[in-house]
């Protein structure tokens, strides 16, 4: 298949409908959602929701022309590379978008568990509210890395518009799981990633930190070791609060953080572990000063 056929695909191929309705479903329930908290007075922080917007704009803006191509030509190579291919059908559809979810699982898993993919990811928890807009509070530099994680989808052989496709599905099935209006749906929270199941992974209490990864299924979670059900009430955020409205500040804070730690080690190795290694990592040396602060997940 060549680059212009791919490249094709994503203007004429009919699953970009599909796409499309979700992307104007998600706004739609989004403006409903904050309707209803309007009229119904249930409490909300205006300026965090405004932030949520503002960072969802540039997001979009940015998502679809600096990193609109990125992605897709850092995937070609291996494309080009693997002998194997998958035909698109309606079933290998299917497969793919099975496939993304698990690719999701562990792509969003390494984000909470080493610093530098936090850095980013972090914007997403930072919030301490709980609602649909908290669904747009996406990292501008997501983009940036998260194609490398399709590359085992690629060599396997799912085209990179399919990987790229399957991923963006998973991520649009999410957005209305953001969300306190829709309580515990039964059996649906033990399979499913529900708004109960997502409300647990966006949790600061210790029992639900890091827990819940799941894109679409929750298959993963149980499999390996990370599912937990909502129990006690929710306390949502990080461990250690931004306390700031900033969009800029709330993208780039811990990049920050991990730049003042950087700063202050005294090997490479250090120094290395700090901006790769555990989030909660530091040095011994740390505790003996006044910097005490830890990794905003721990």
């Amino acid at each position: 298949m060549t680059i212009d056929n791919l490249v094709a695909f994503f203007e004429l191929h009919q699953i970009m409908w599909i796409v499309a309705a979700l992307f104007i479903i998600n706004l739609t329930i989004t403006g409903i959602e904050i309707v209803l908290d309007l009229v119904t007075s249930k409490e909300r922080r205006w300026k965090d929701t405004m932030a949520n917007l503002v960072i969802f704009t540039a997001h979009q803006v940015i998502e679809k022309t600096a990193f609109a191509s990125l992605g897709f030509i850092a995937l070609l190579p291996f494309y080009y590379l693997t002998p194997l291919a998958v035909p698109m059908t309606a079933w290998t559809w299917l497969l793919a978008v099975l496939v993304a979810d698990f690719t999701y699982y562990w792509m969003h898993r390494l984000e909470h568990e080493h610093r530098i993919l936090w850095a980013s990811h972090n914007v997403h928890h930072s919030s301490n509210d709980y609602n649909l807009t908290v669904g747009f509070r996406l990292s501008v530099v997501e983009g940036f890395f998260e194609w490398a994680f399709l590359i085992p989808m690629i060599l396997i052989g799912f085209n990179p518009f399919q990987a790229i496709v399957g991923l963006v599905l998973v991520a649009q099935y999410q957005h209305w799981v953001h969300t306190e209006r829709v309580t515990k749906l039964g059996w649906l929270d033990e399979v499913f990633n529900t708004p109960s199941v997502h409300r647990v992974h966006h949790g600061s209490n210790r029992q639900y930190i890091d827990k819940n990864y799941g894109g679409i299924l929750m298959v993963w979670d149980k499999l390996f070791g990370t599912f937990a059900r909502e129990e006690e009430e929710v306390i949502y955020g990080l461990t250690s609060d931004i306390e700031t409205n900033n969009p800029v500040k709330i993208t780039f804070i811990e990049f920050g953080n991990i730049w003042q730690d950087v700063k202050k080690c005294r090997t490479m190795g250090d120094r290395l572990r700090i901006i790769f290694g555990g989030l909660s990592w530091r040095p011994s040396y740390f505790r003996s000063g006044t910097d005490t602060k830890m990794g905003p997940k721990t």
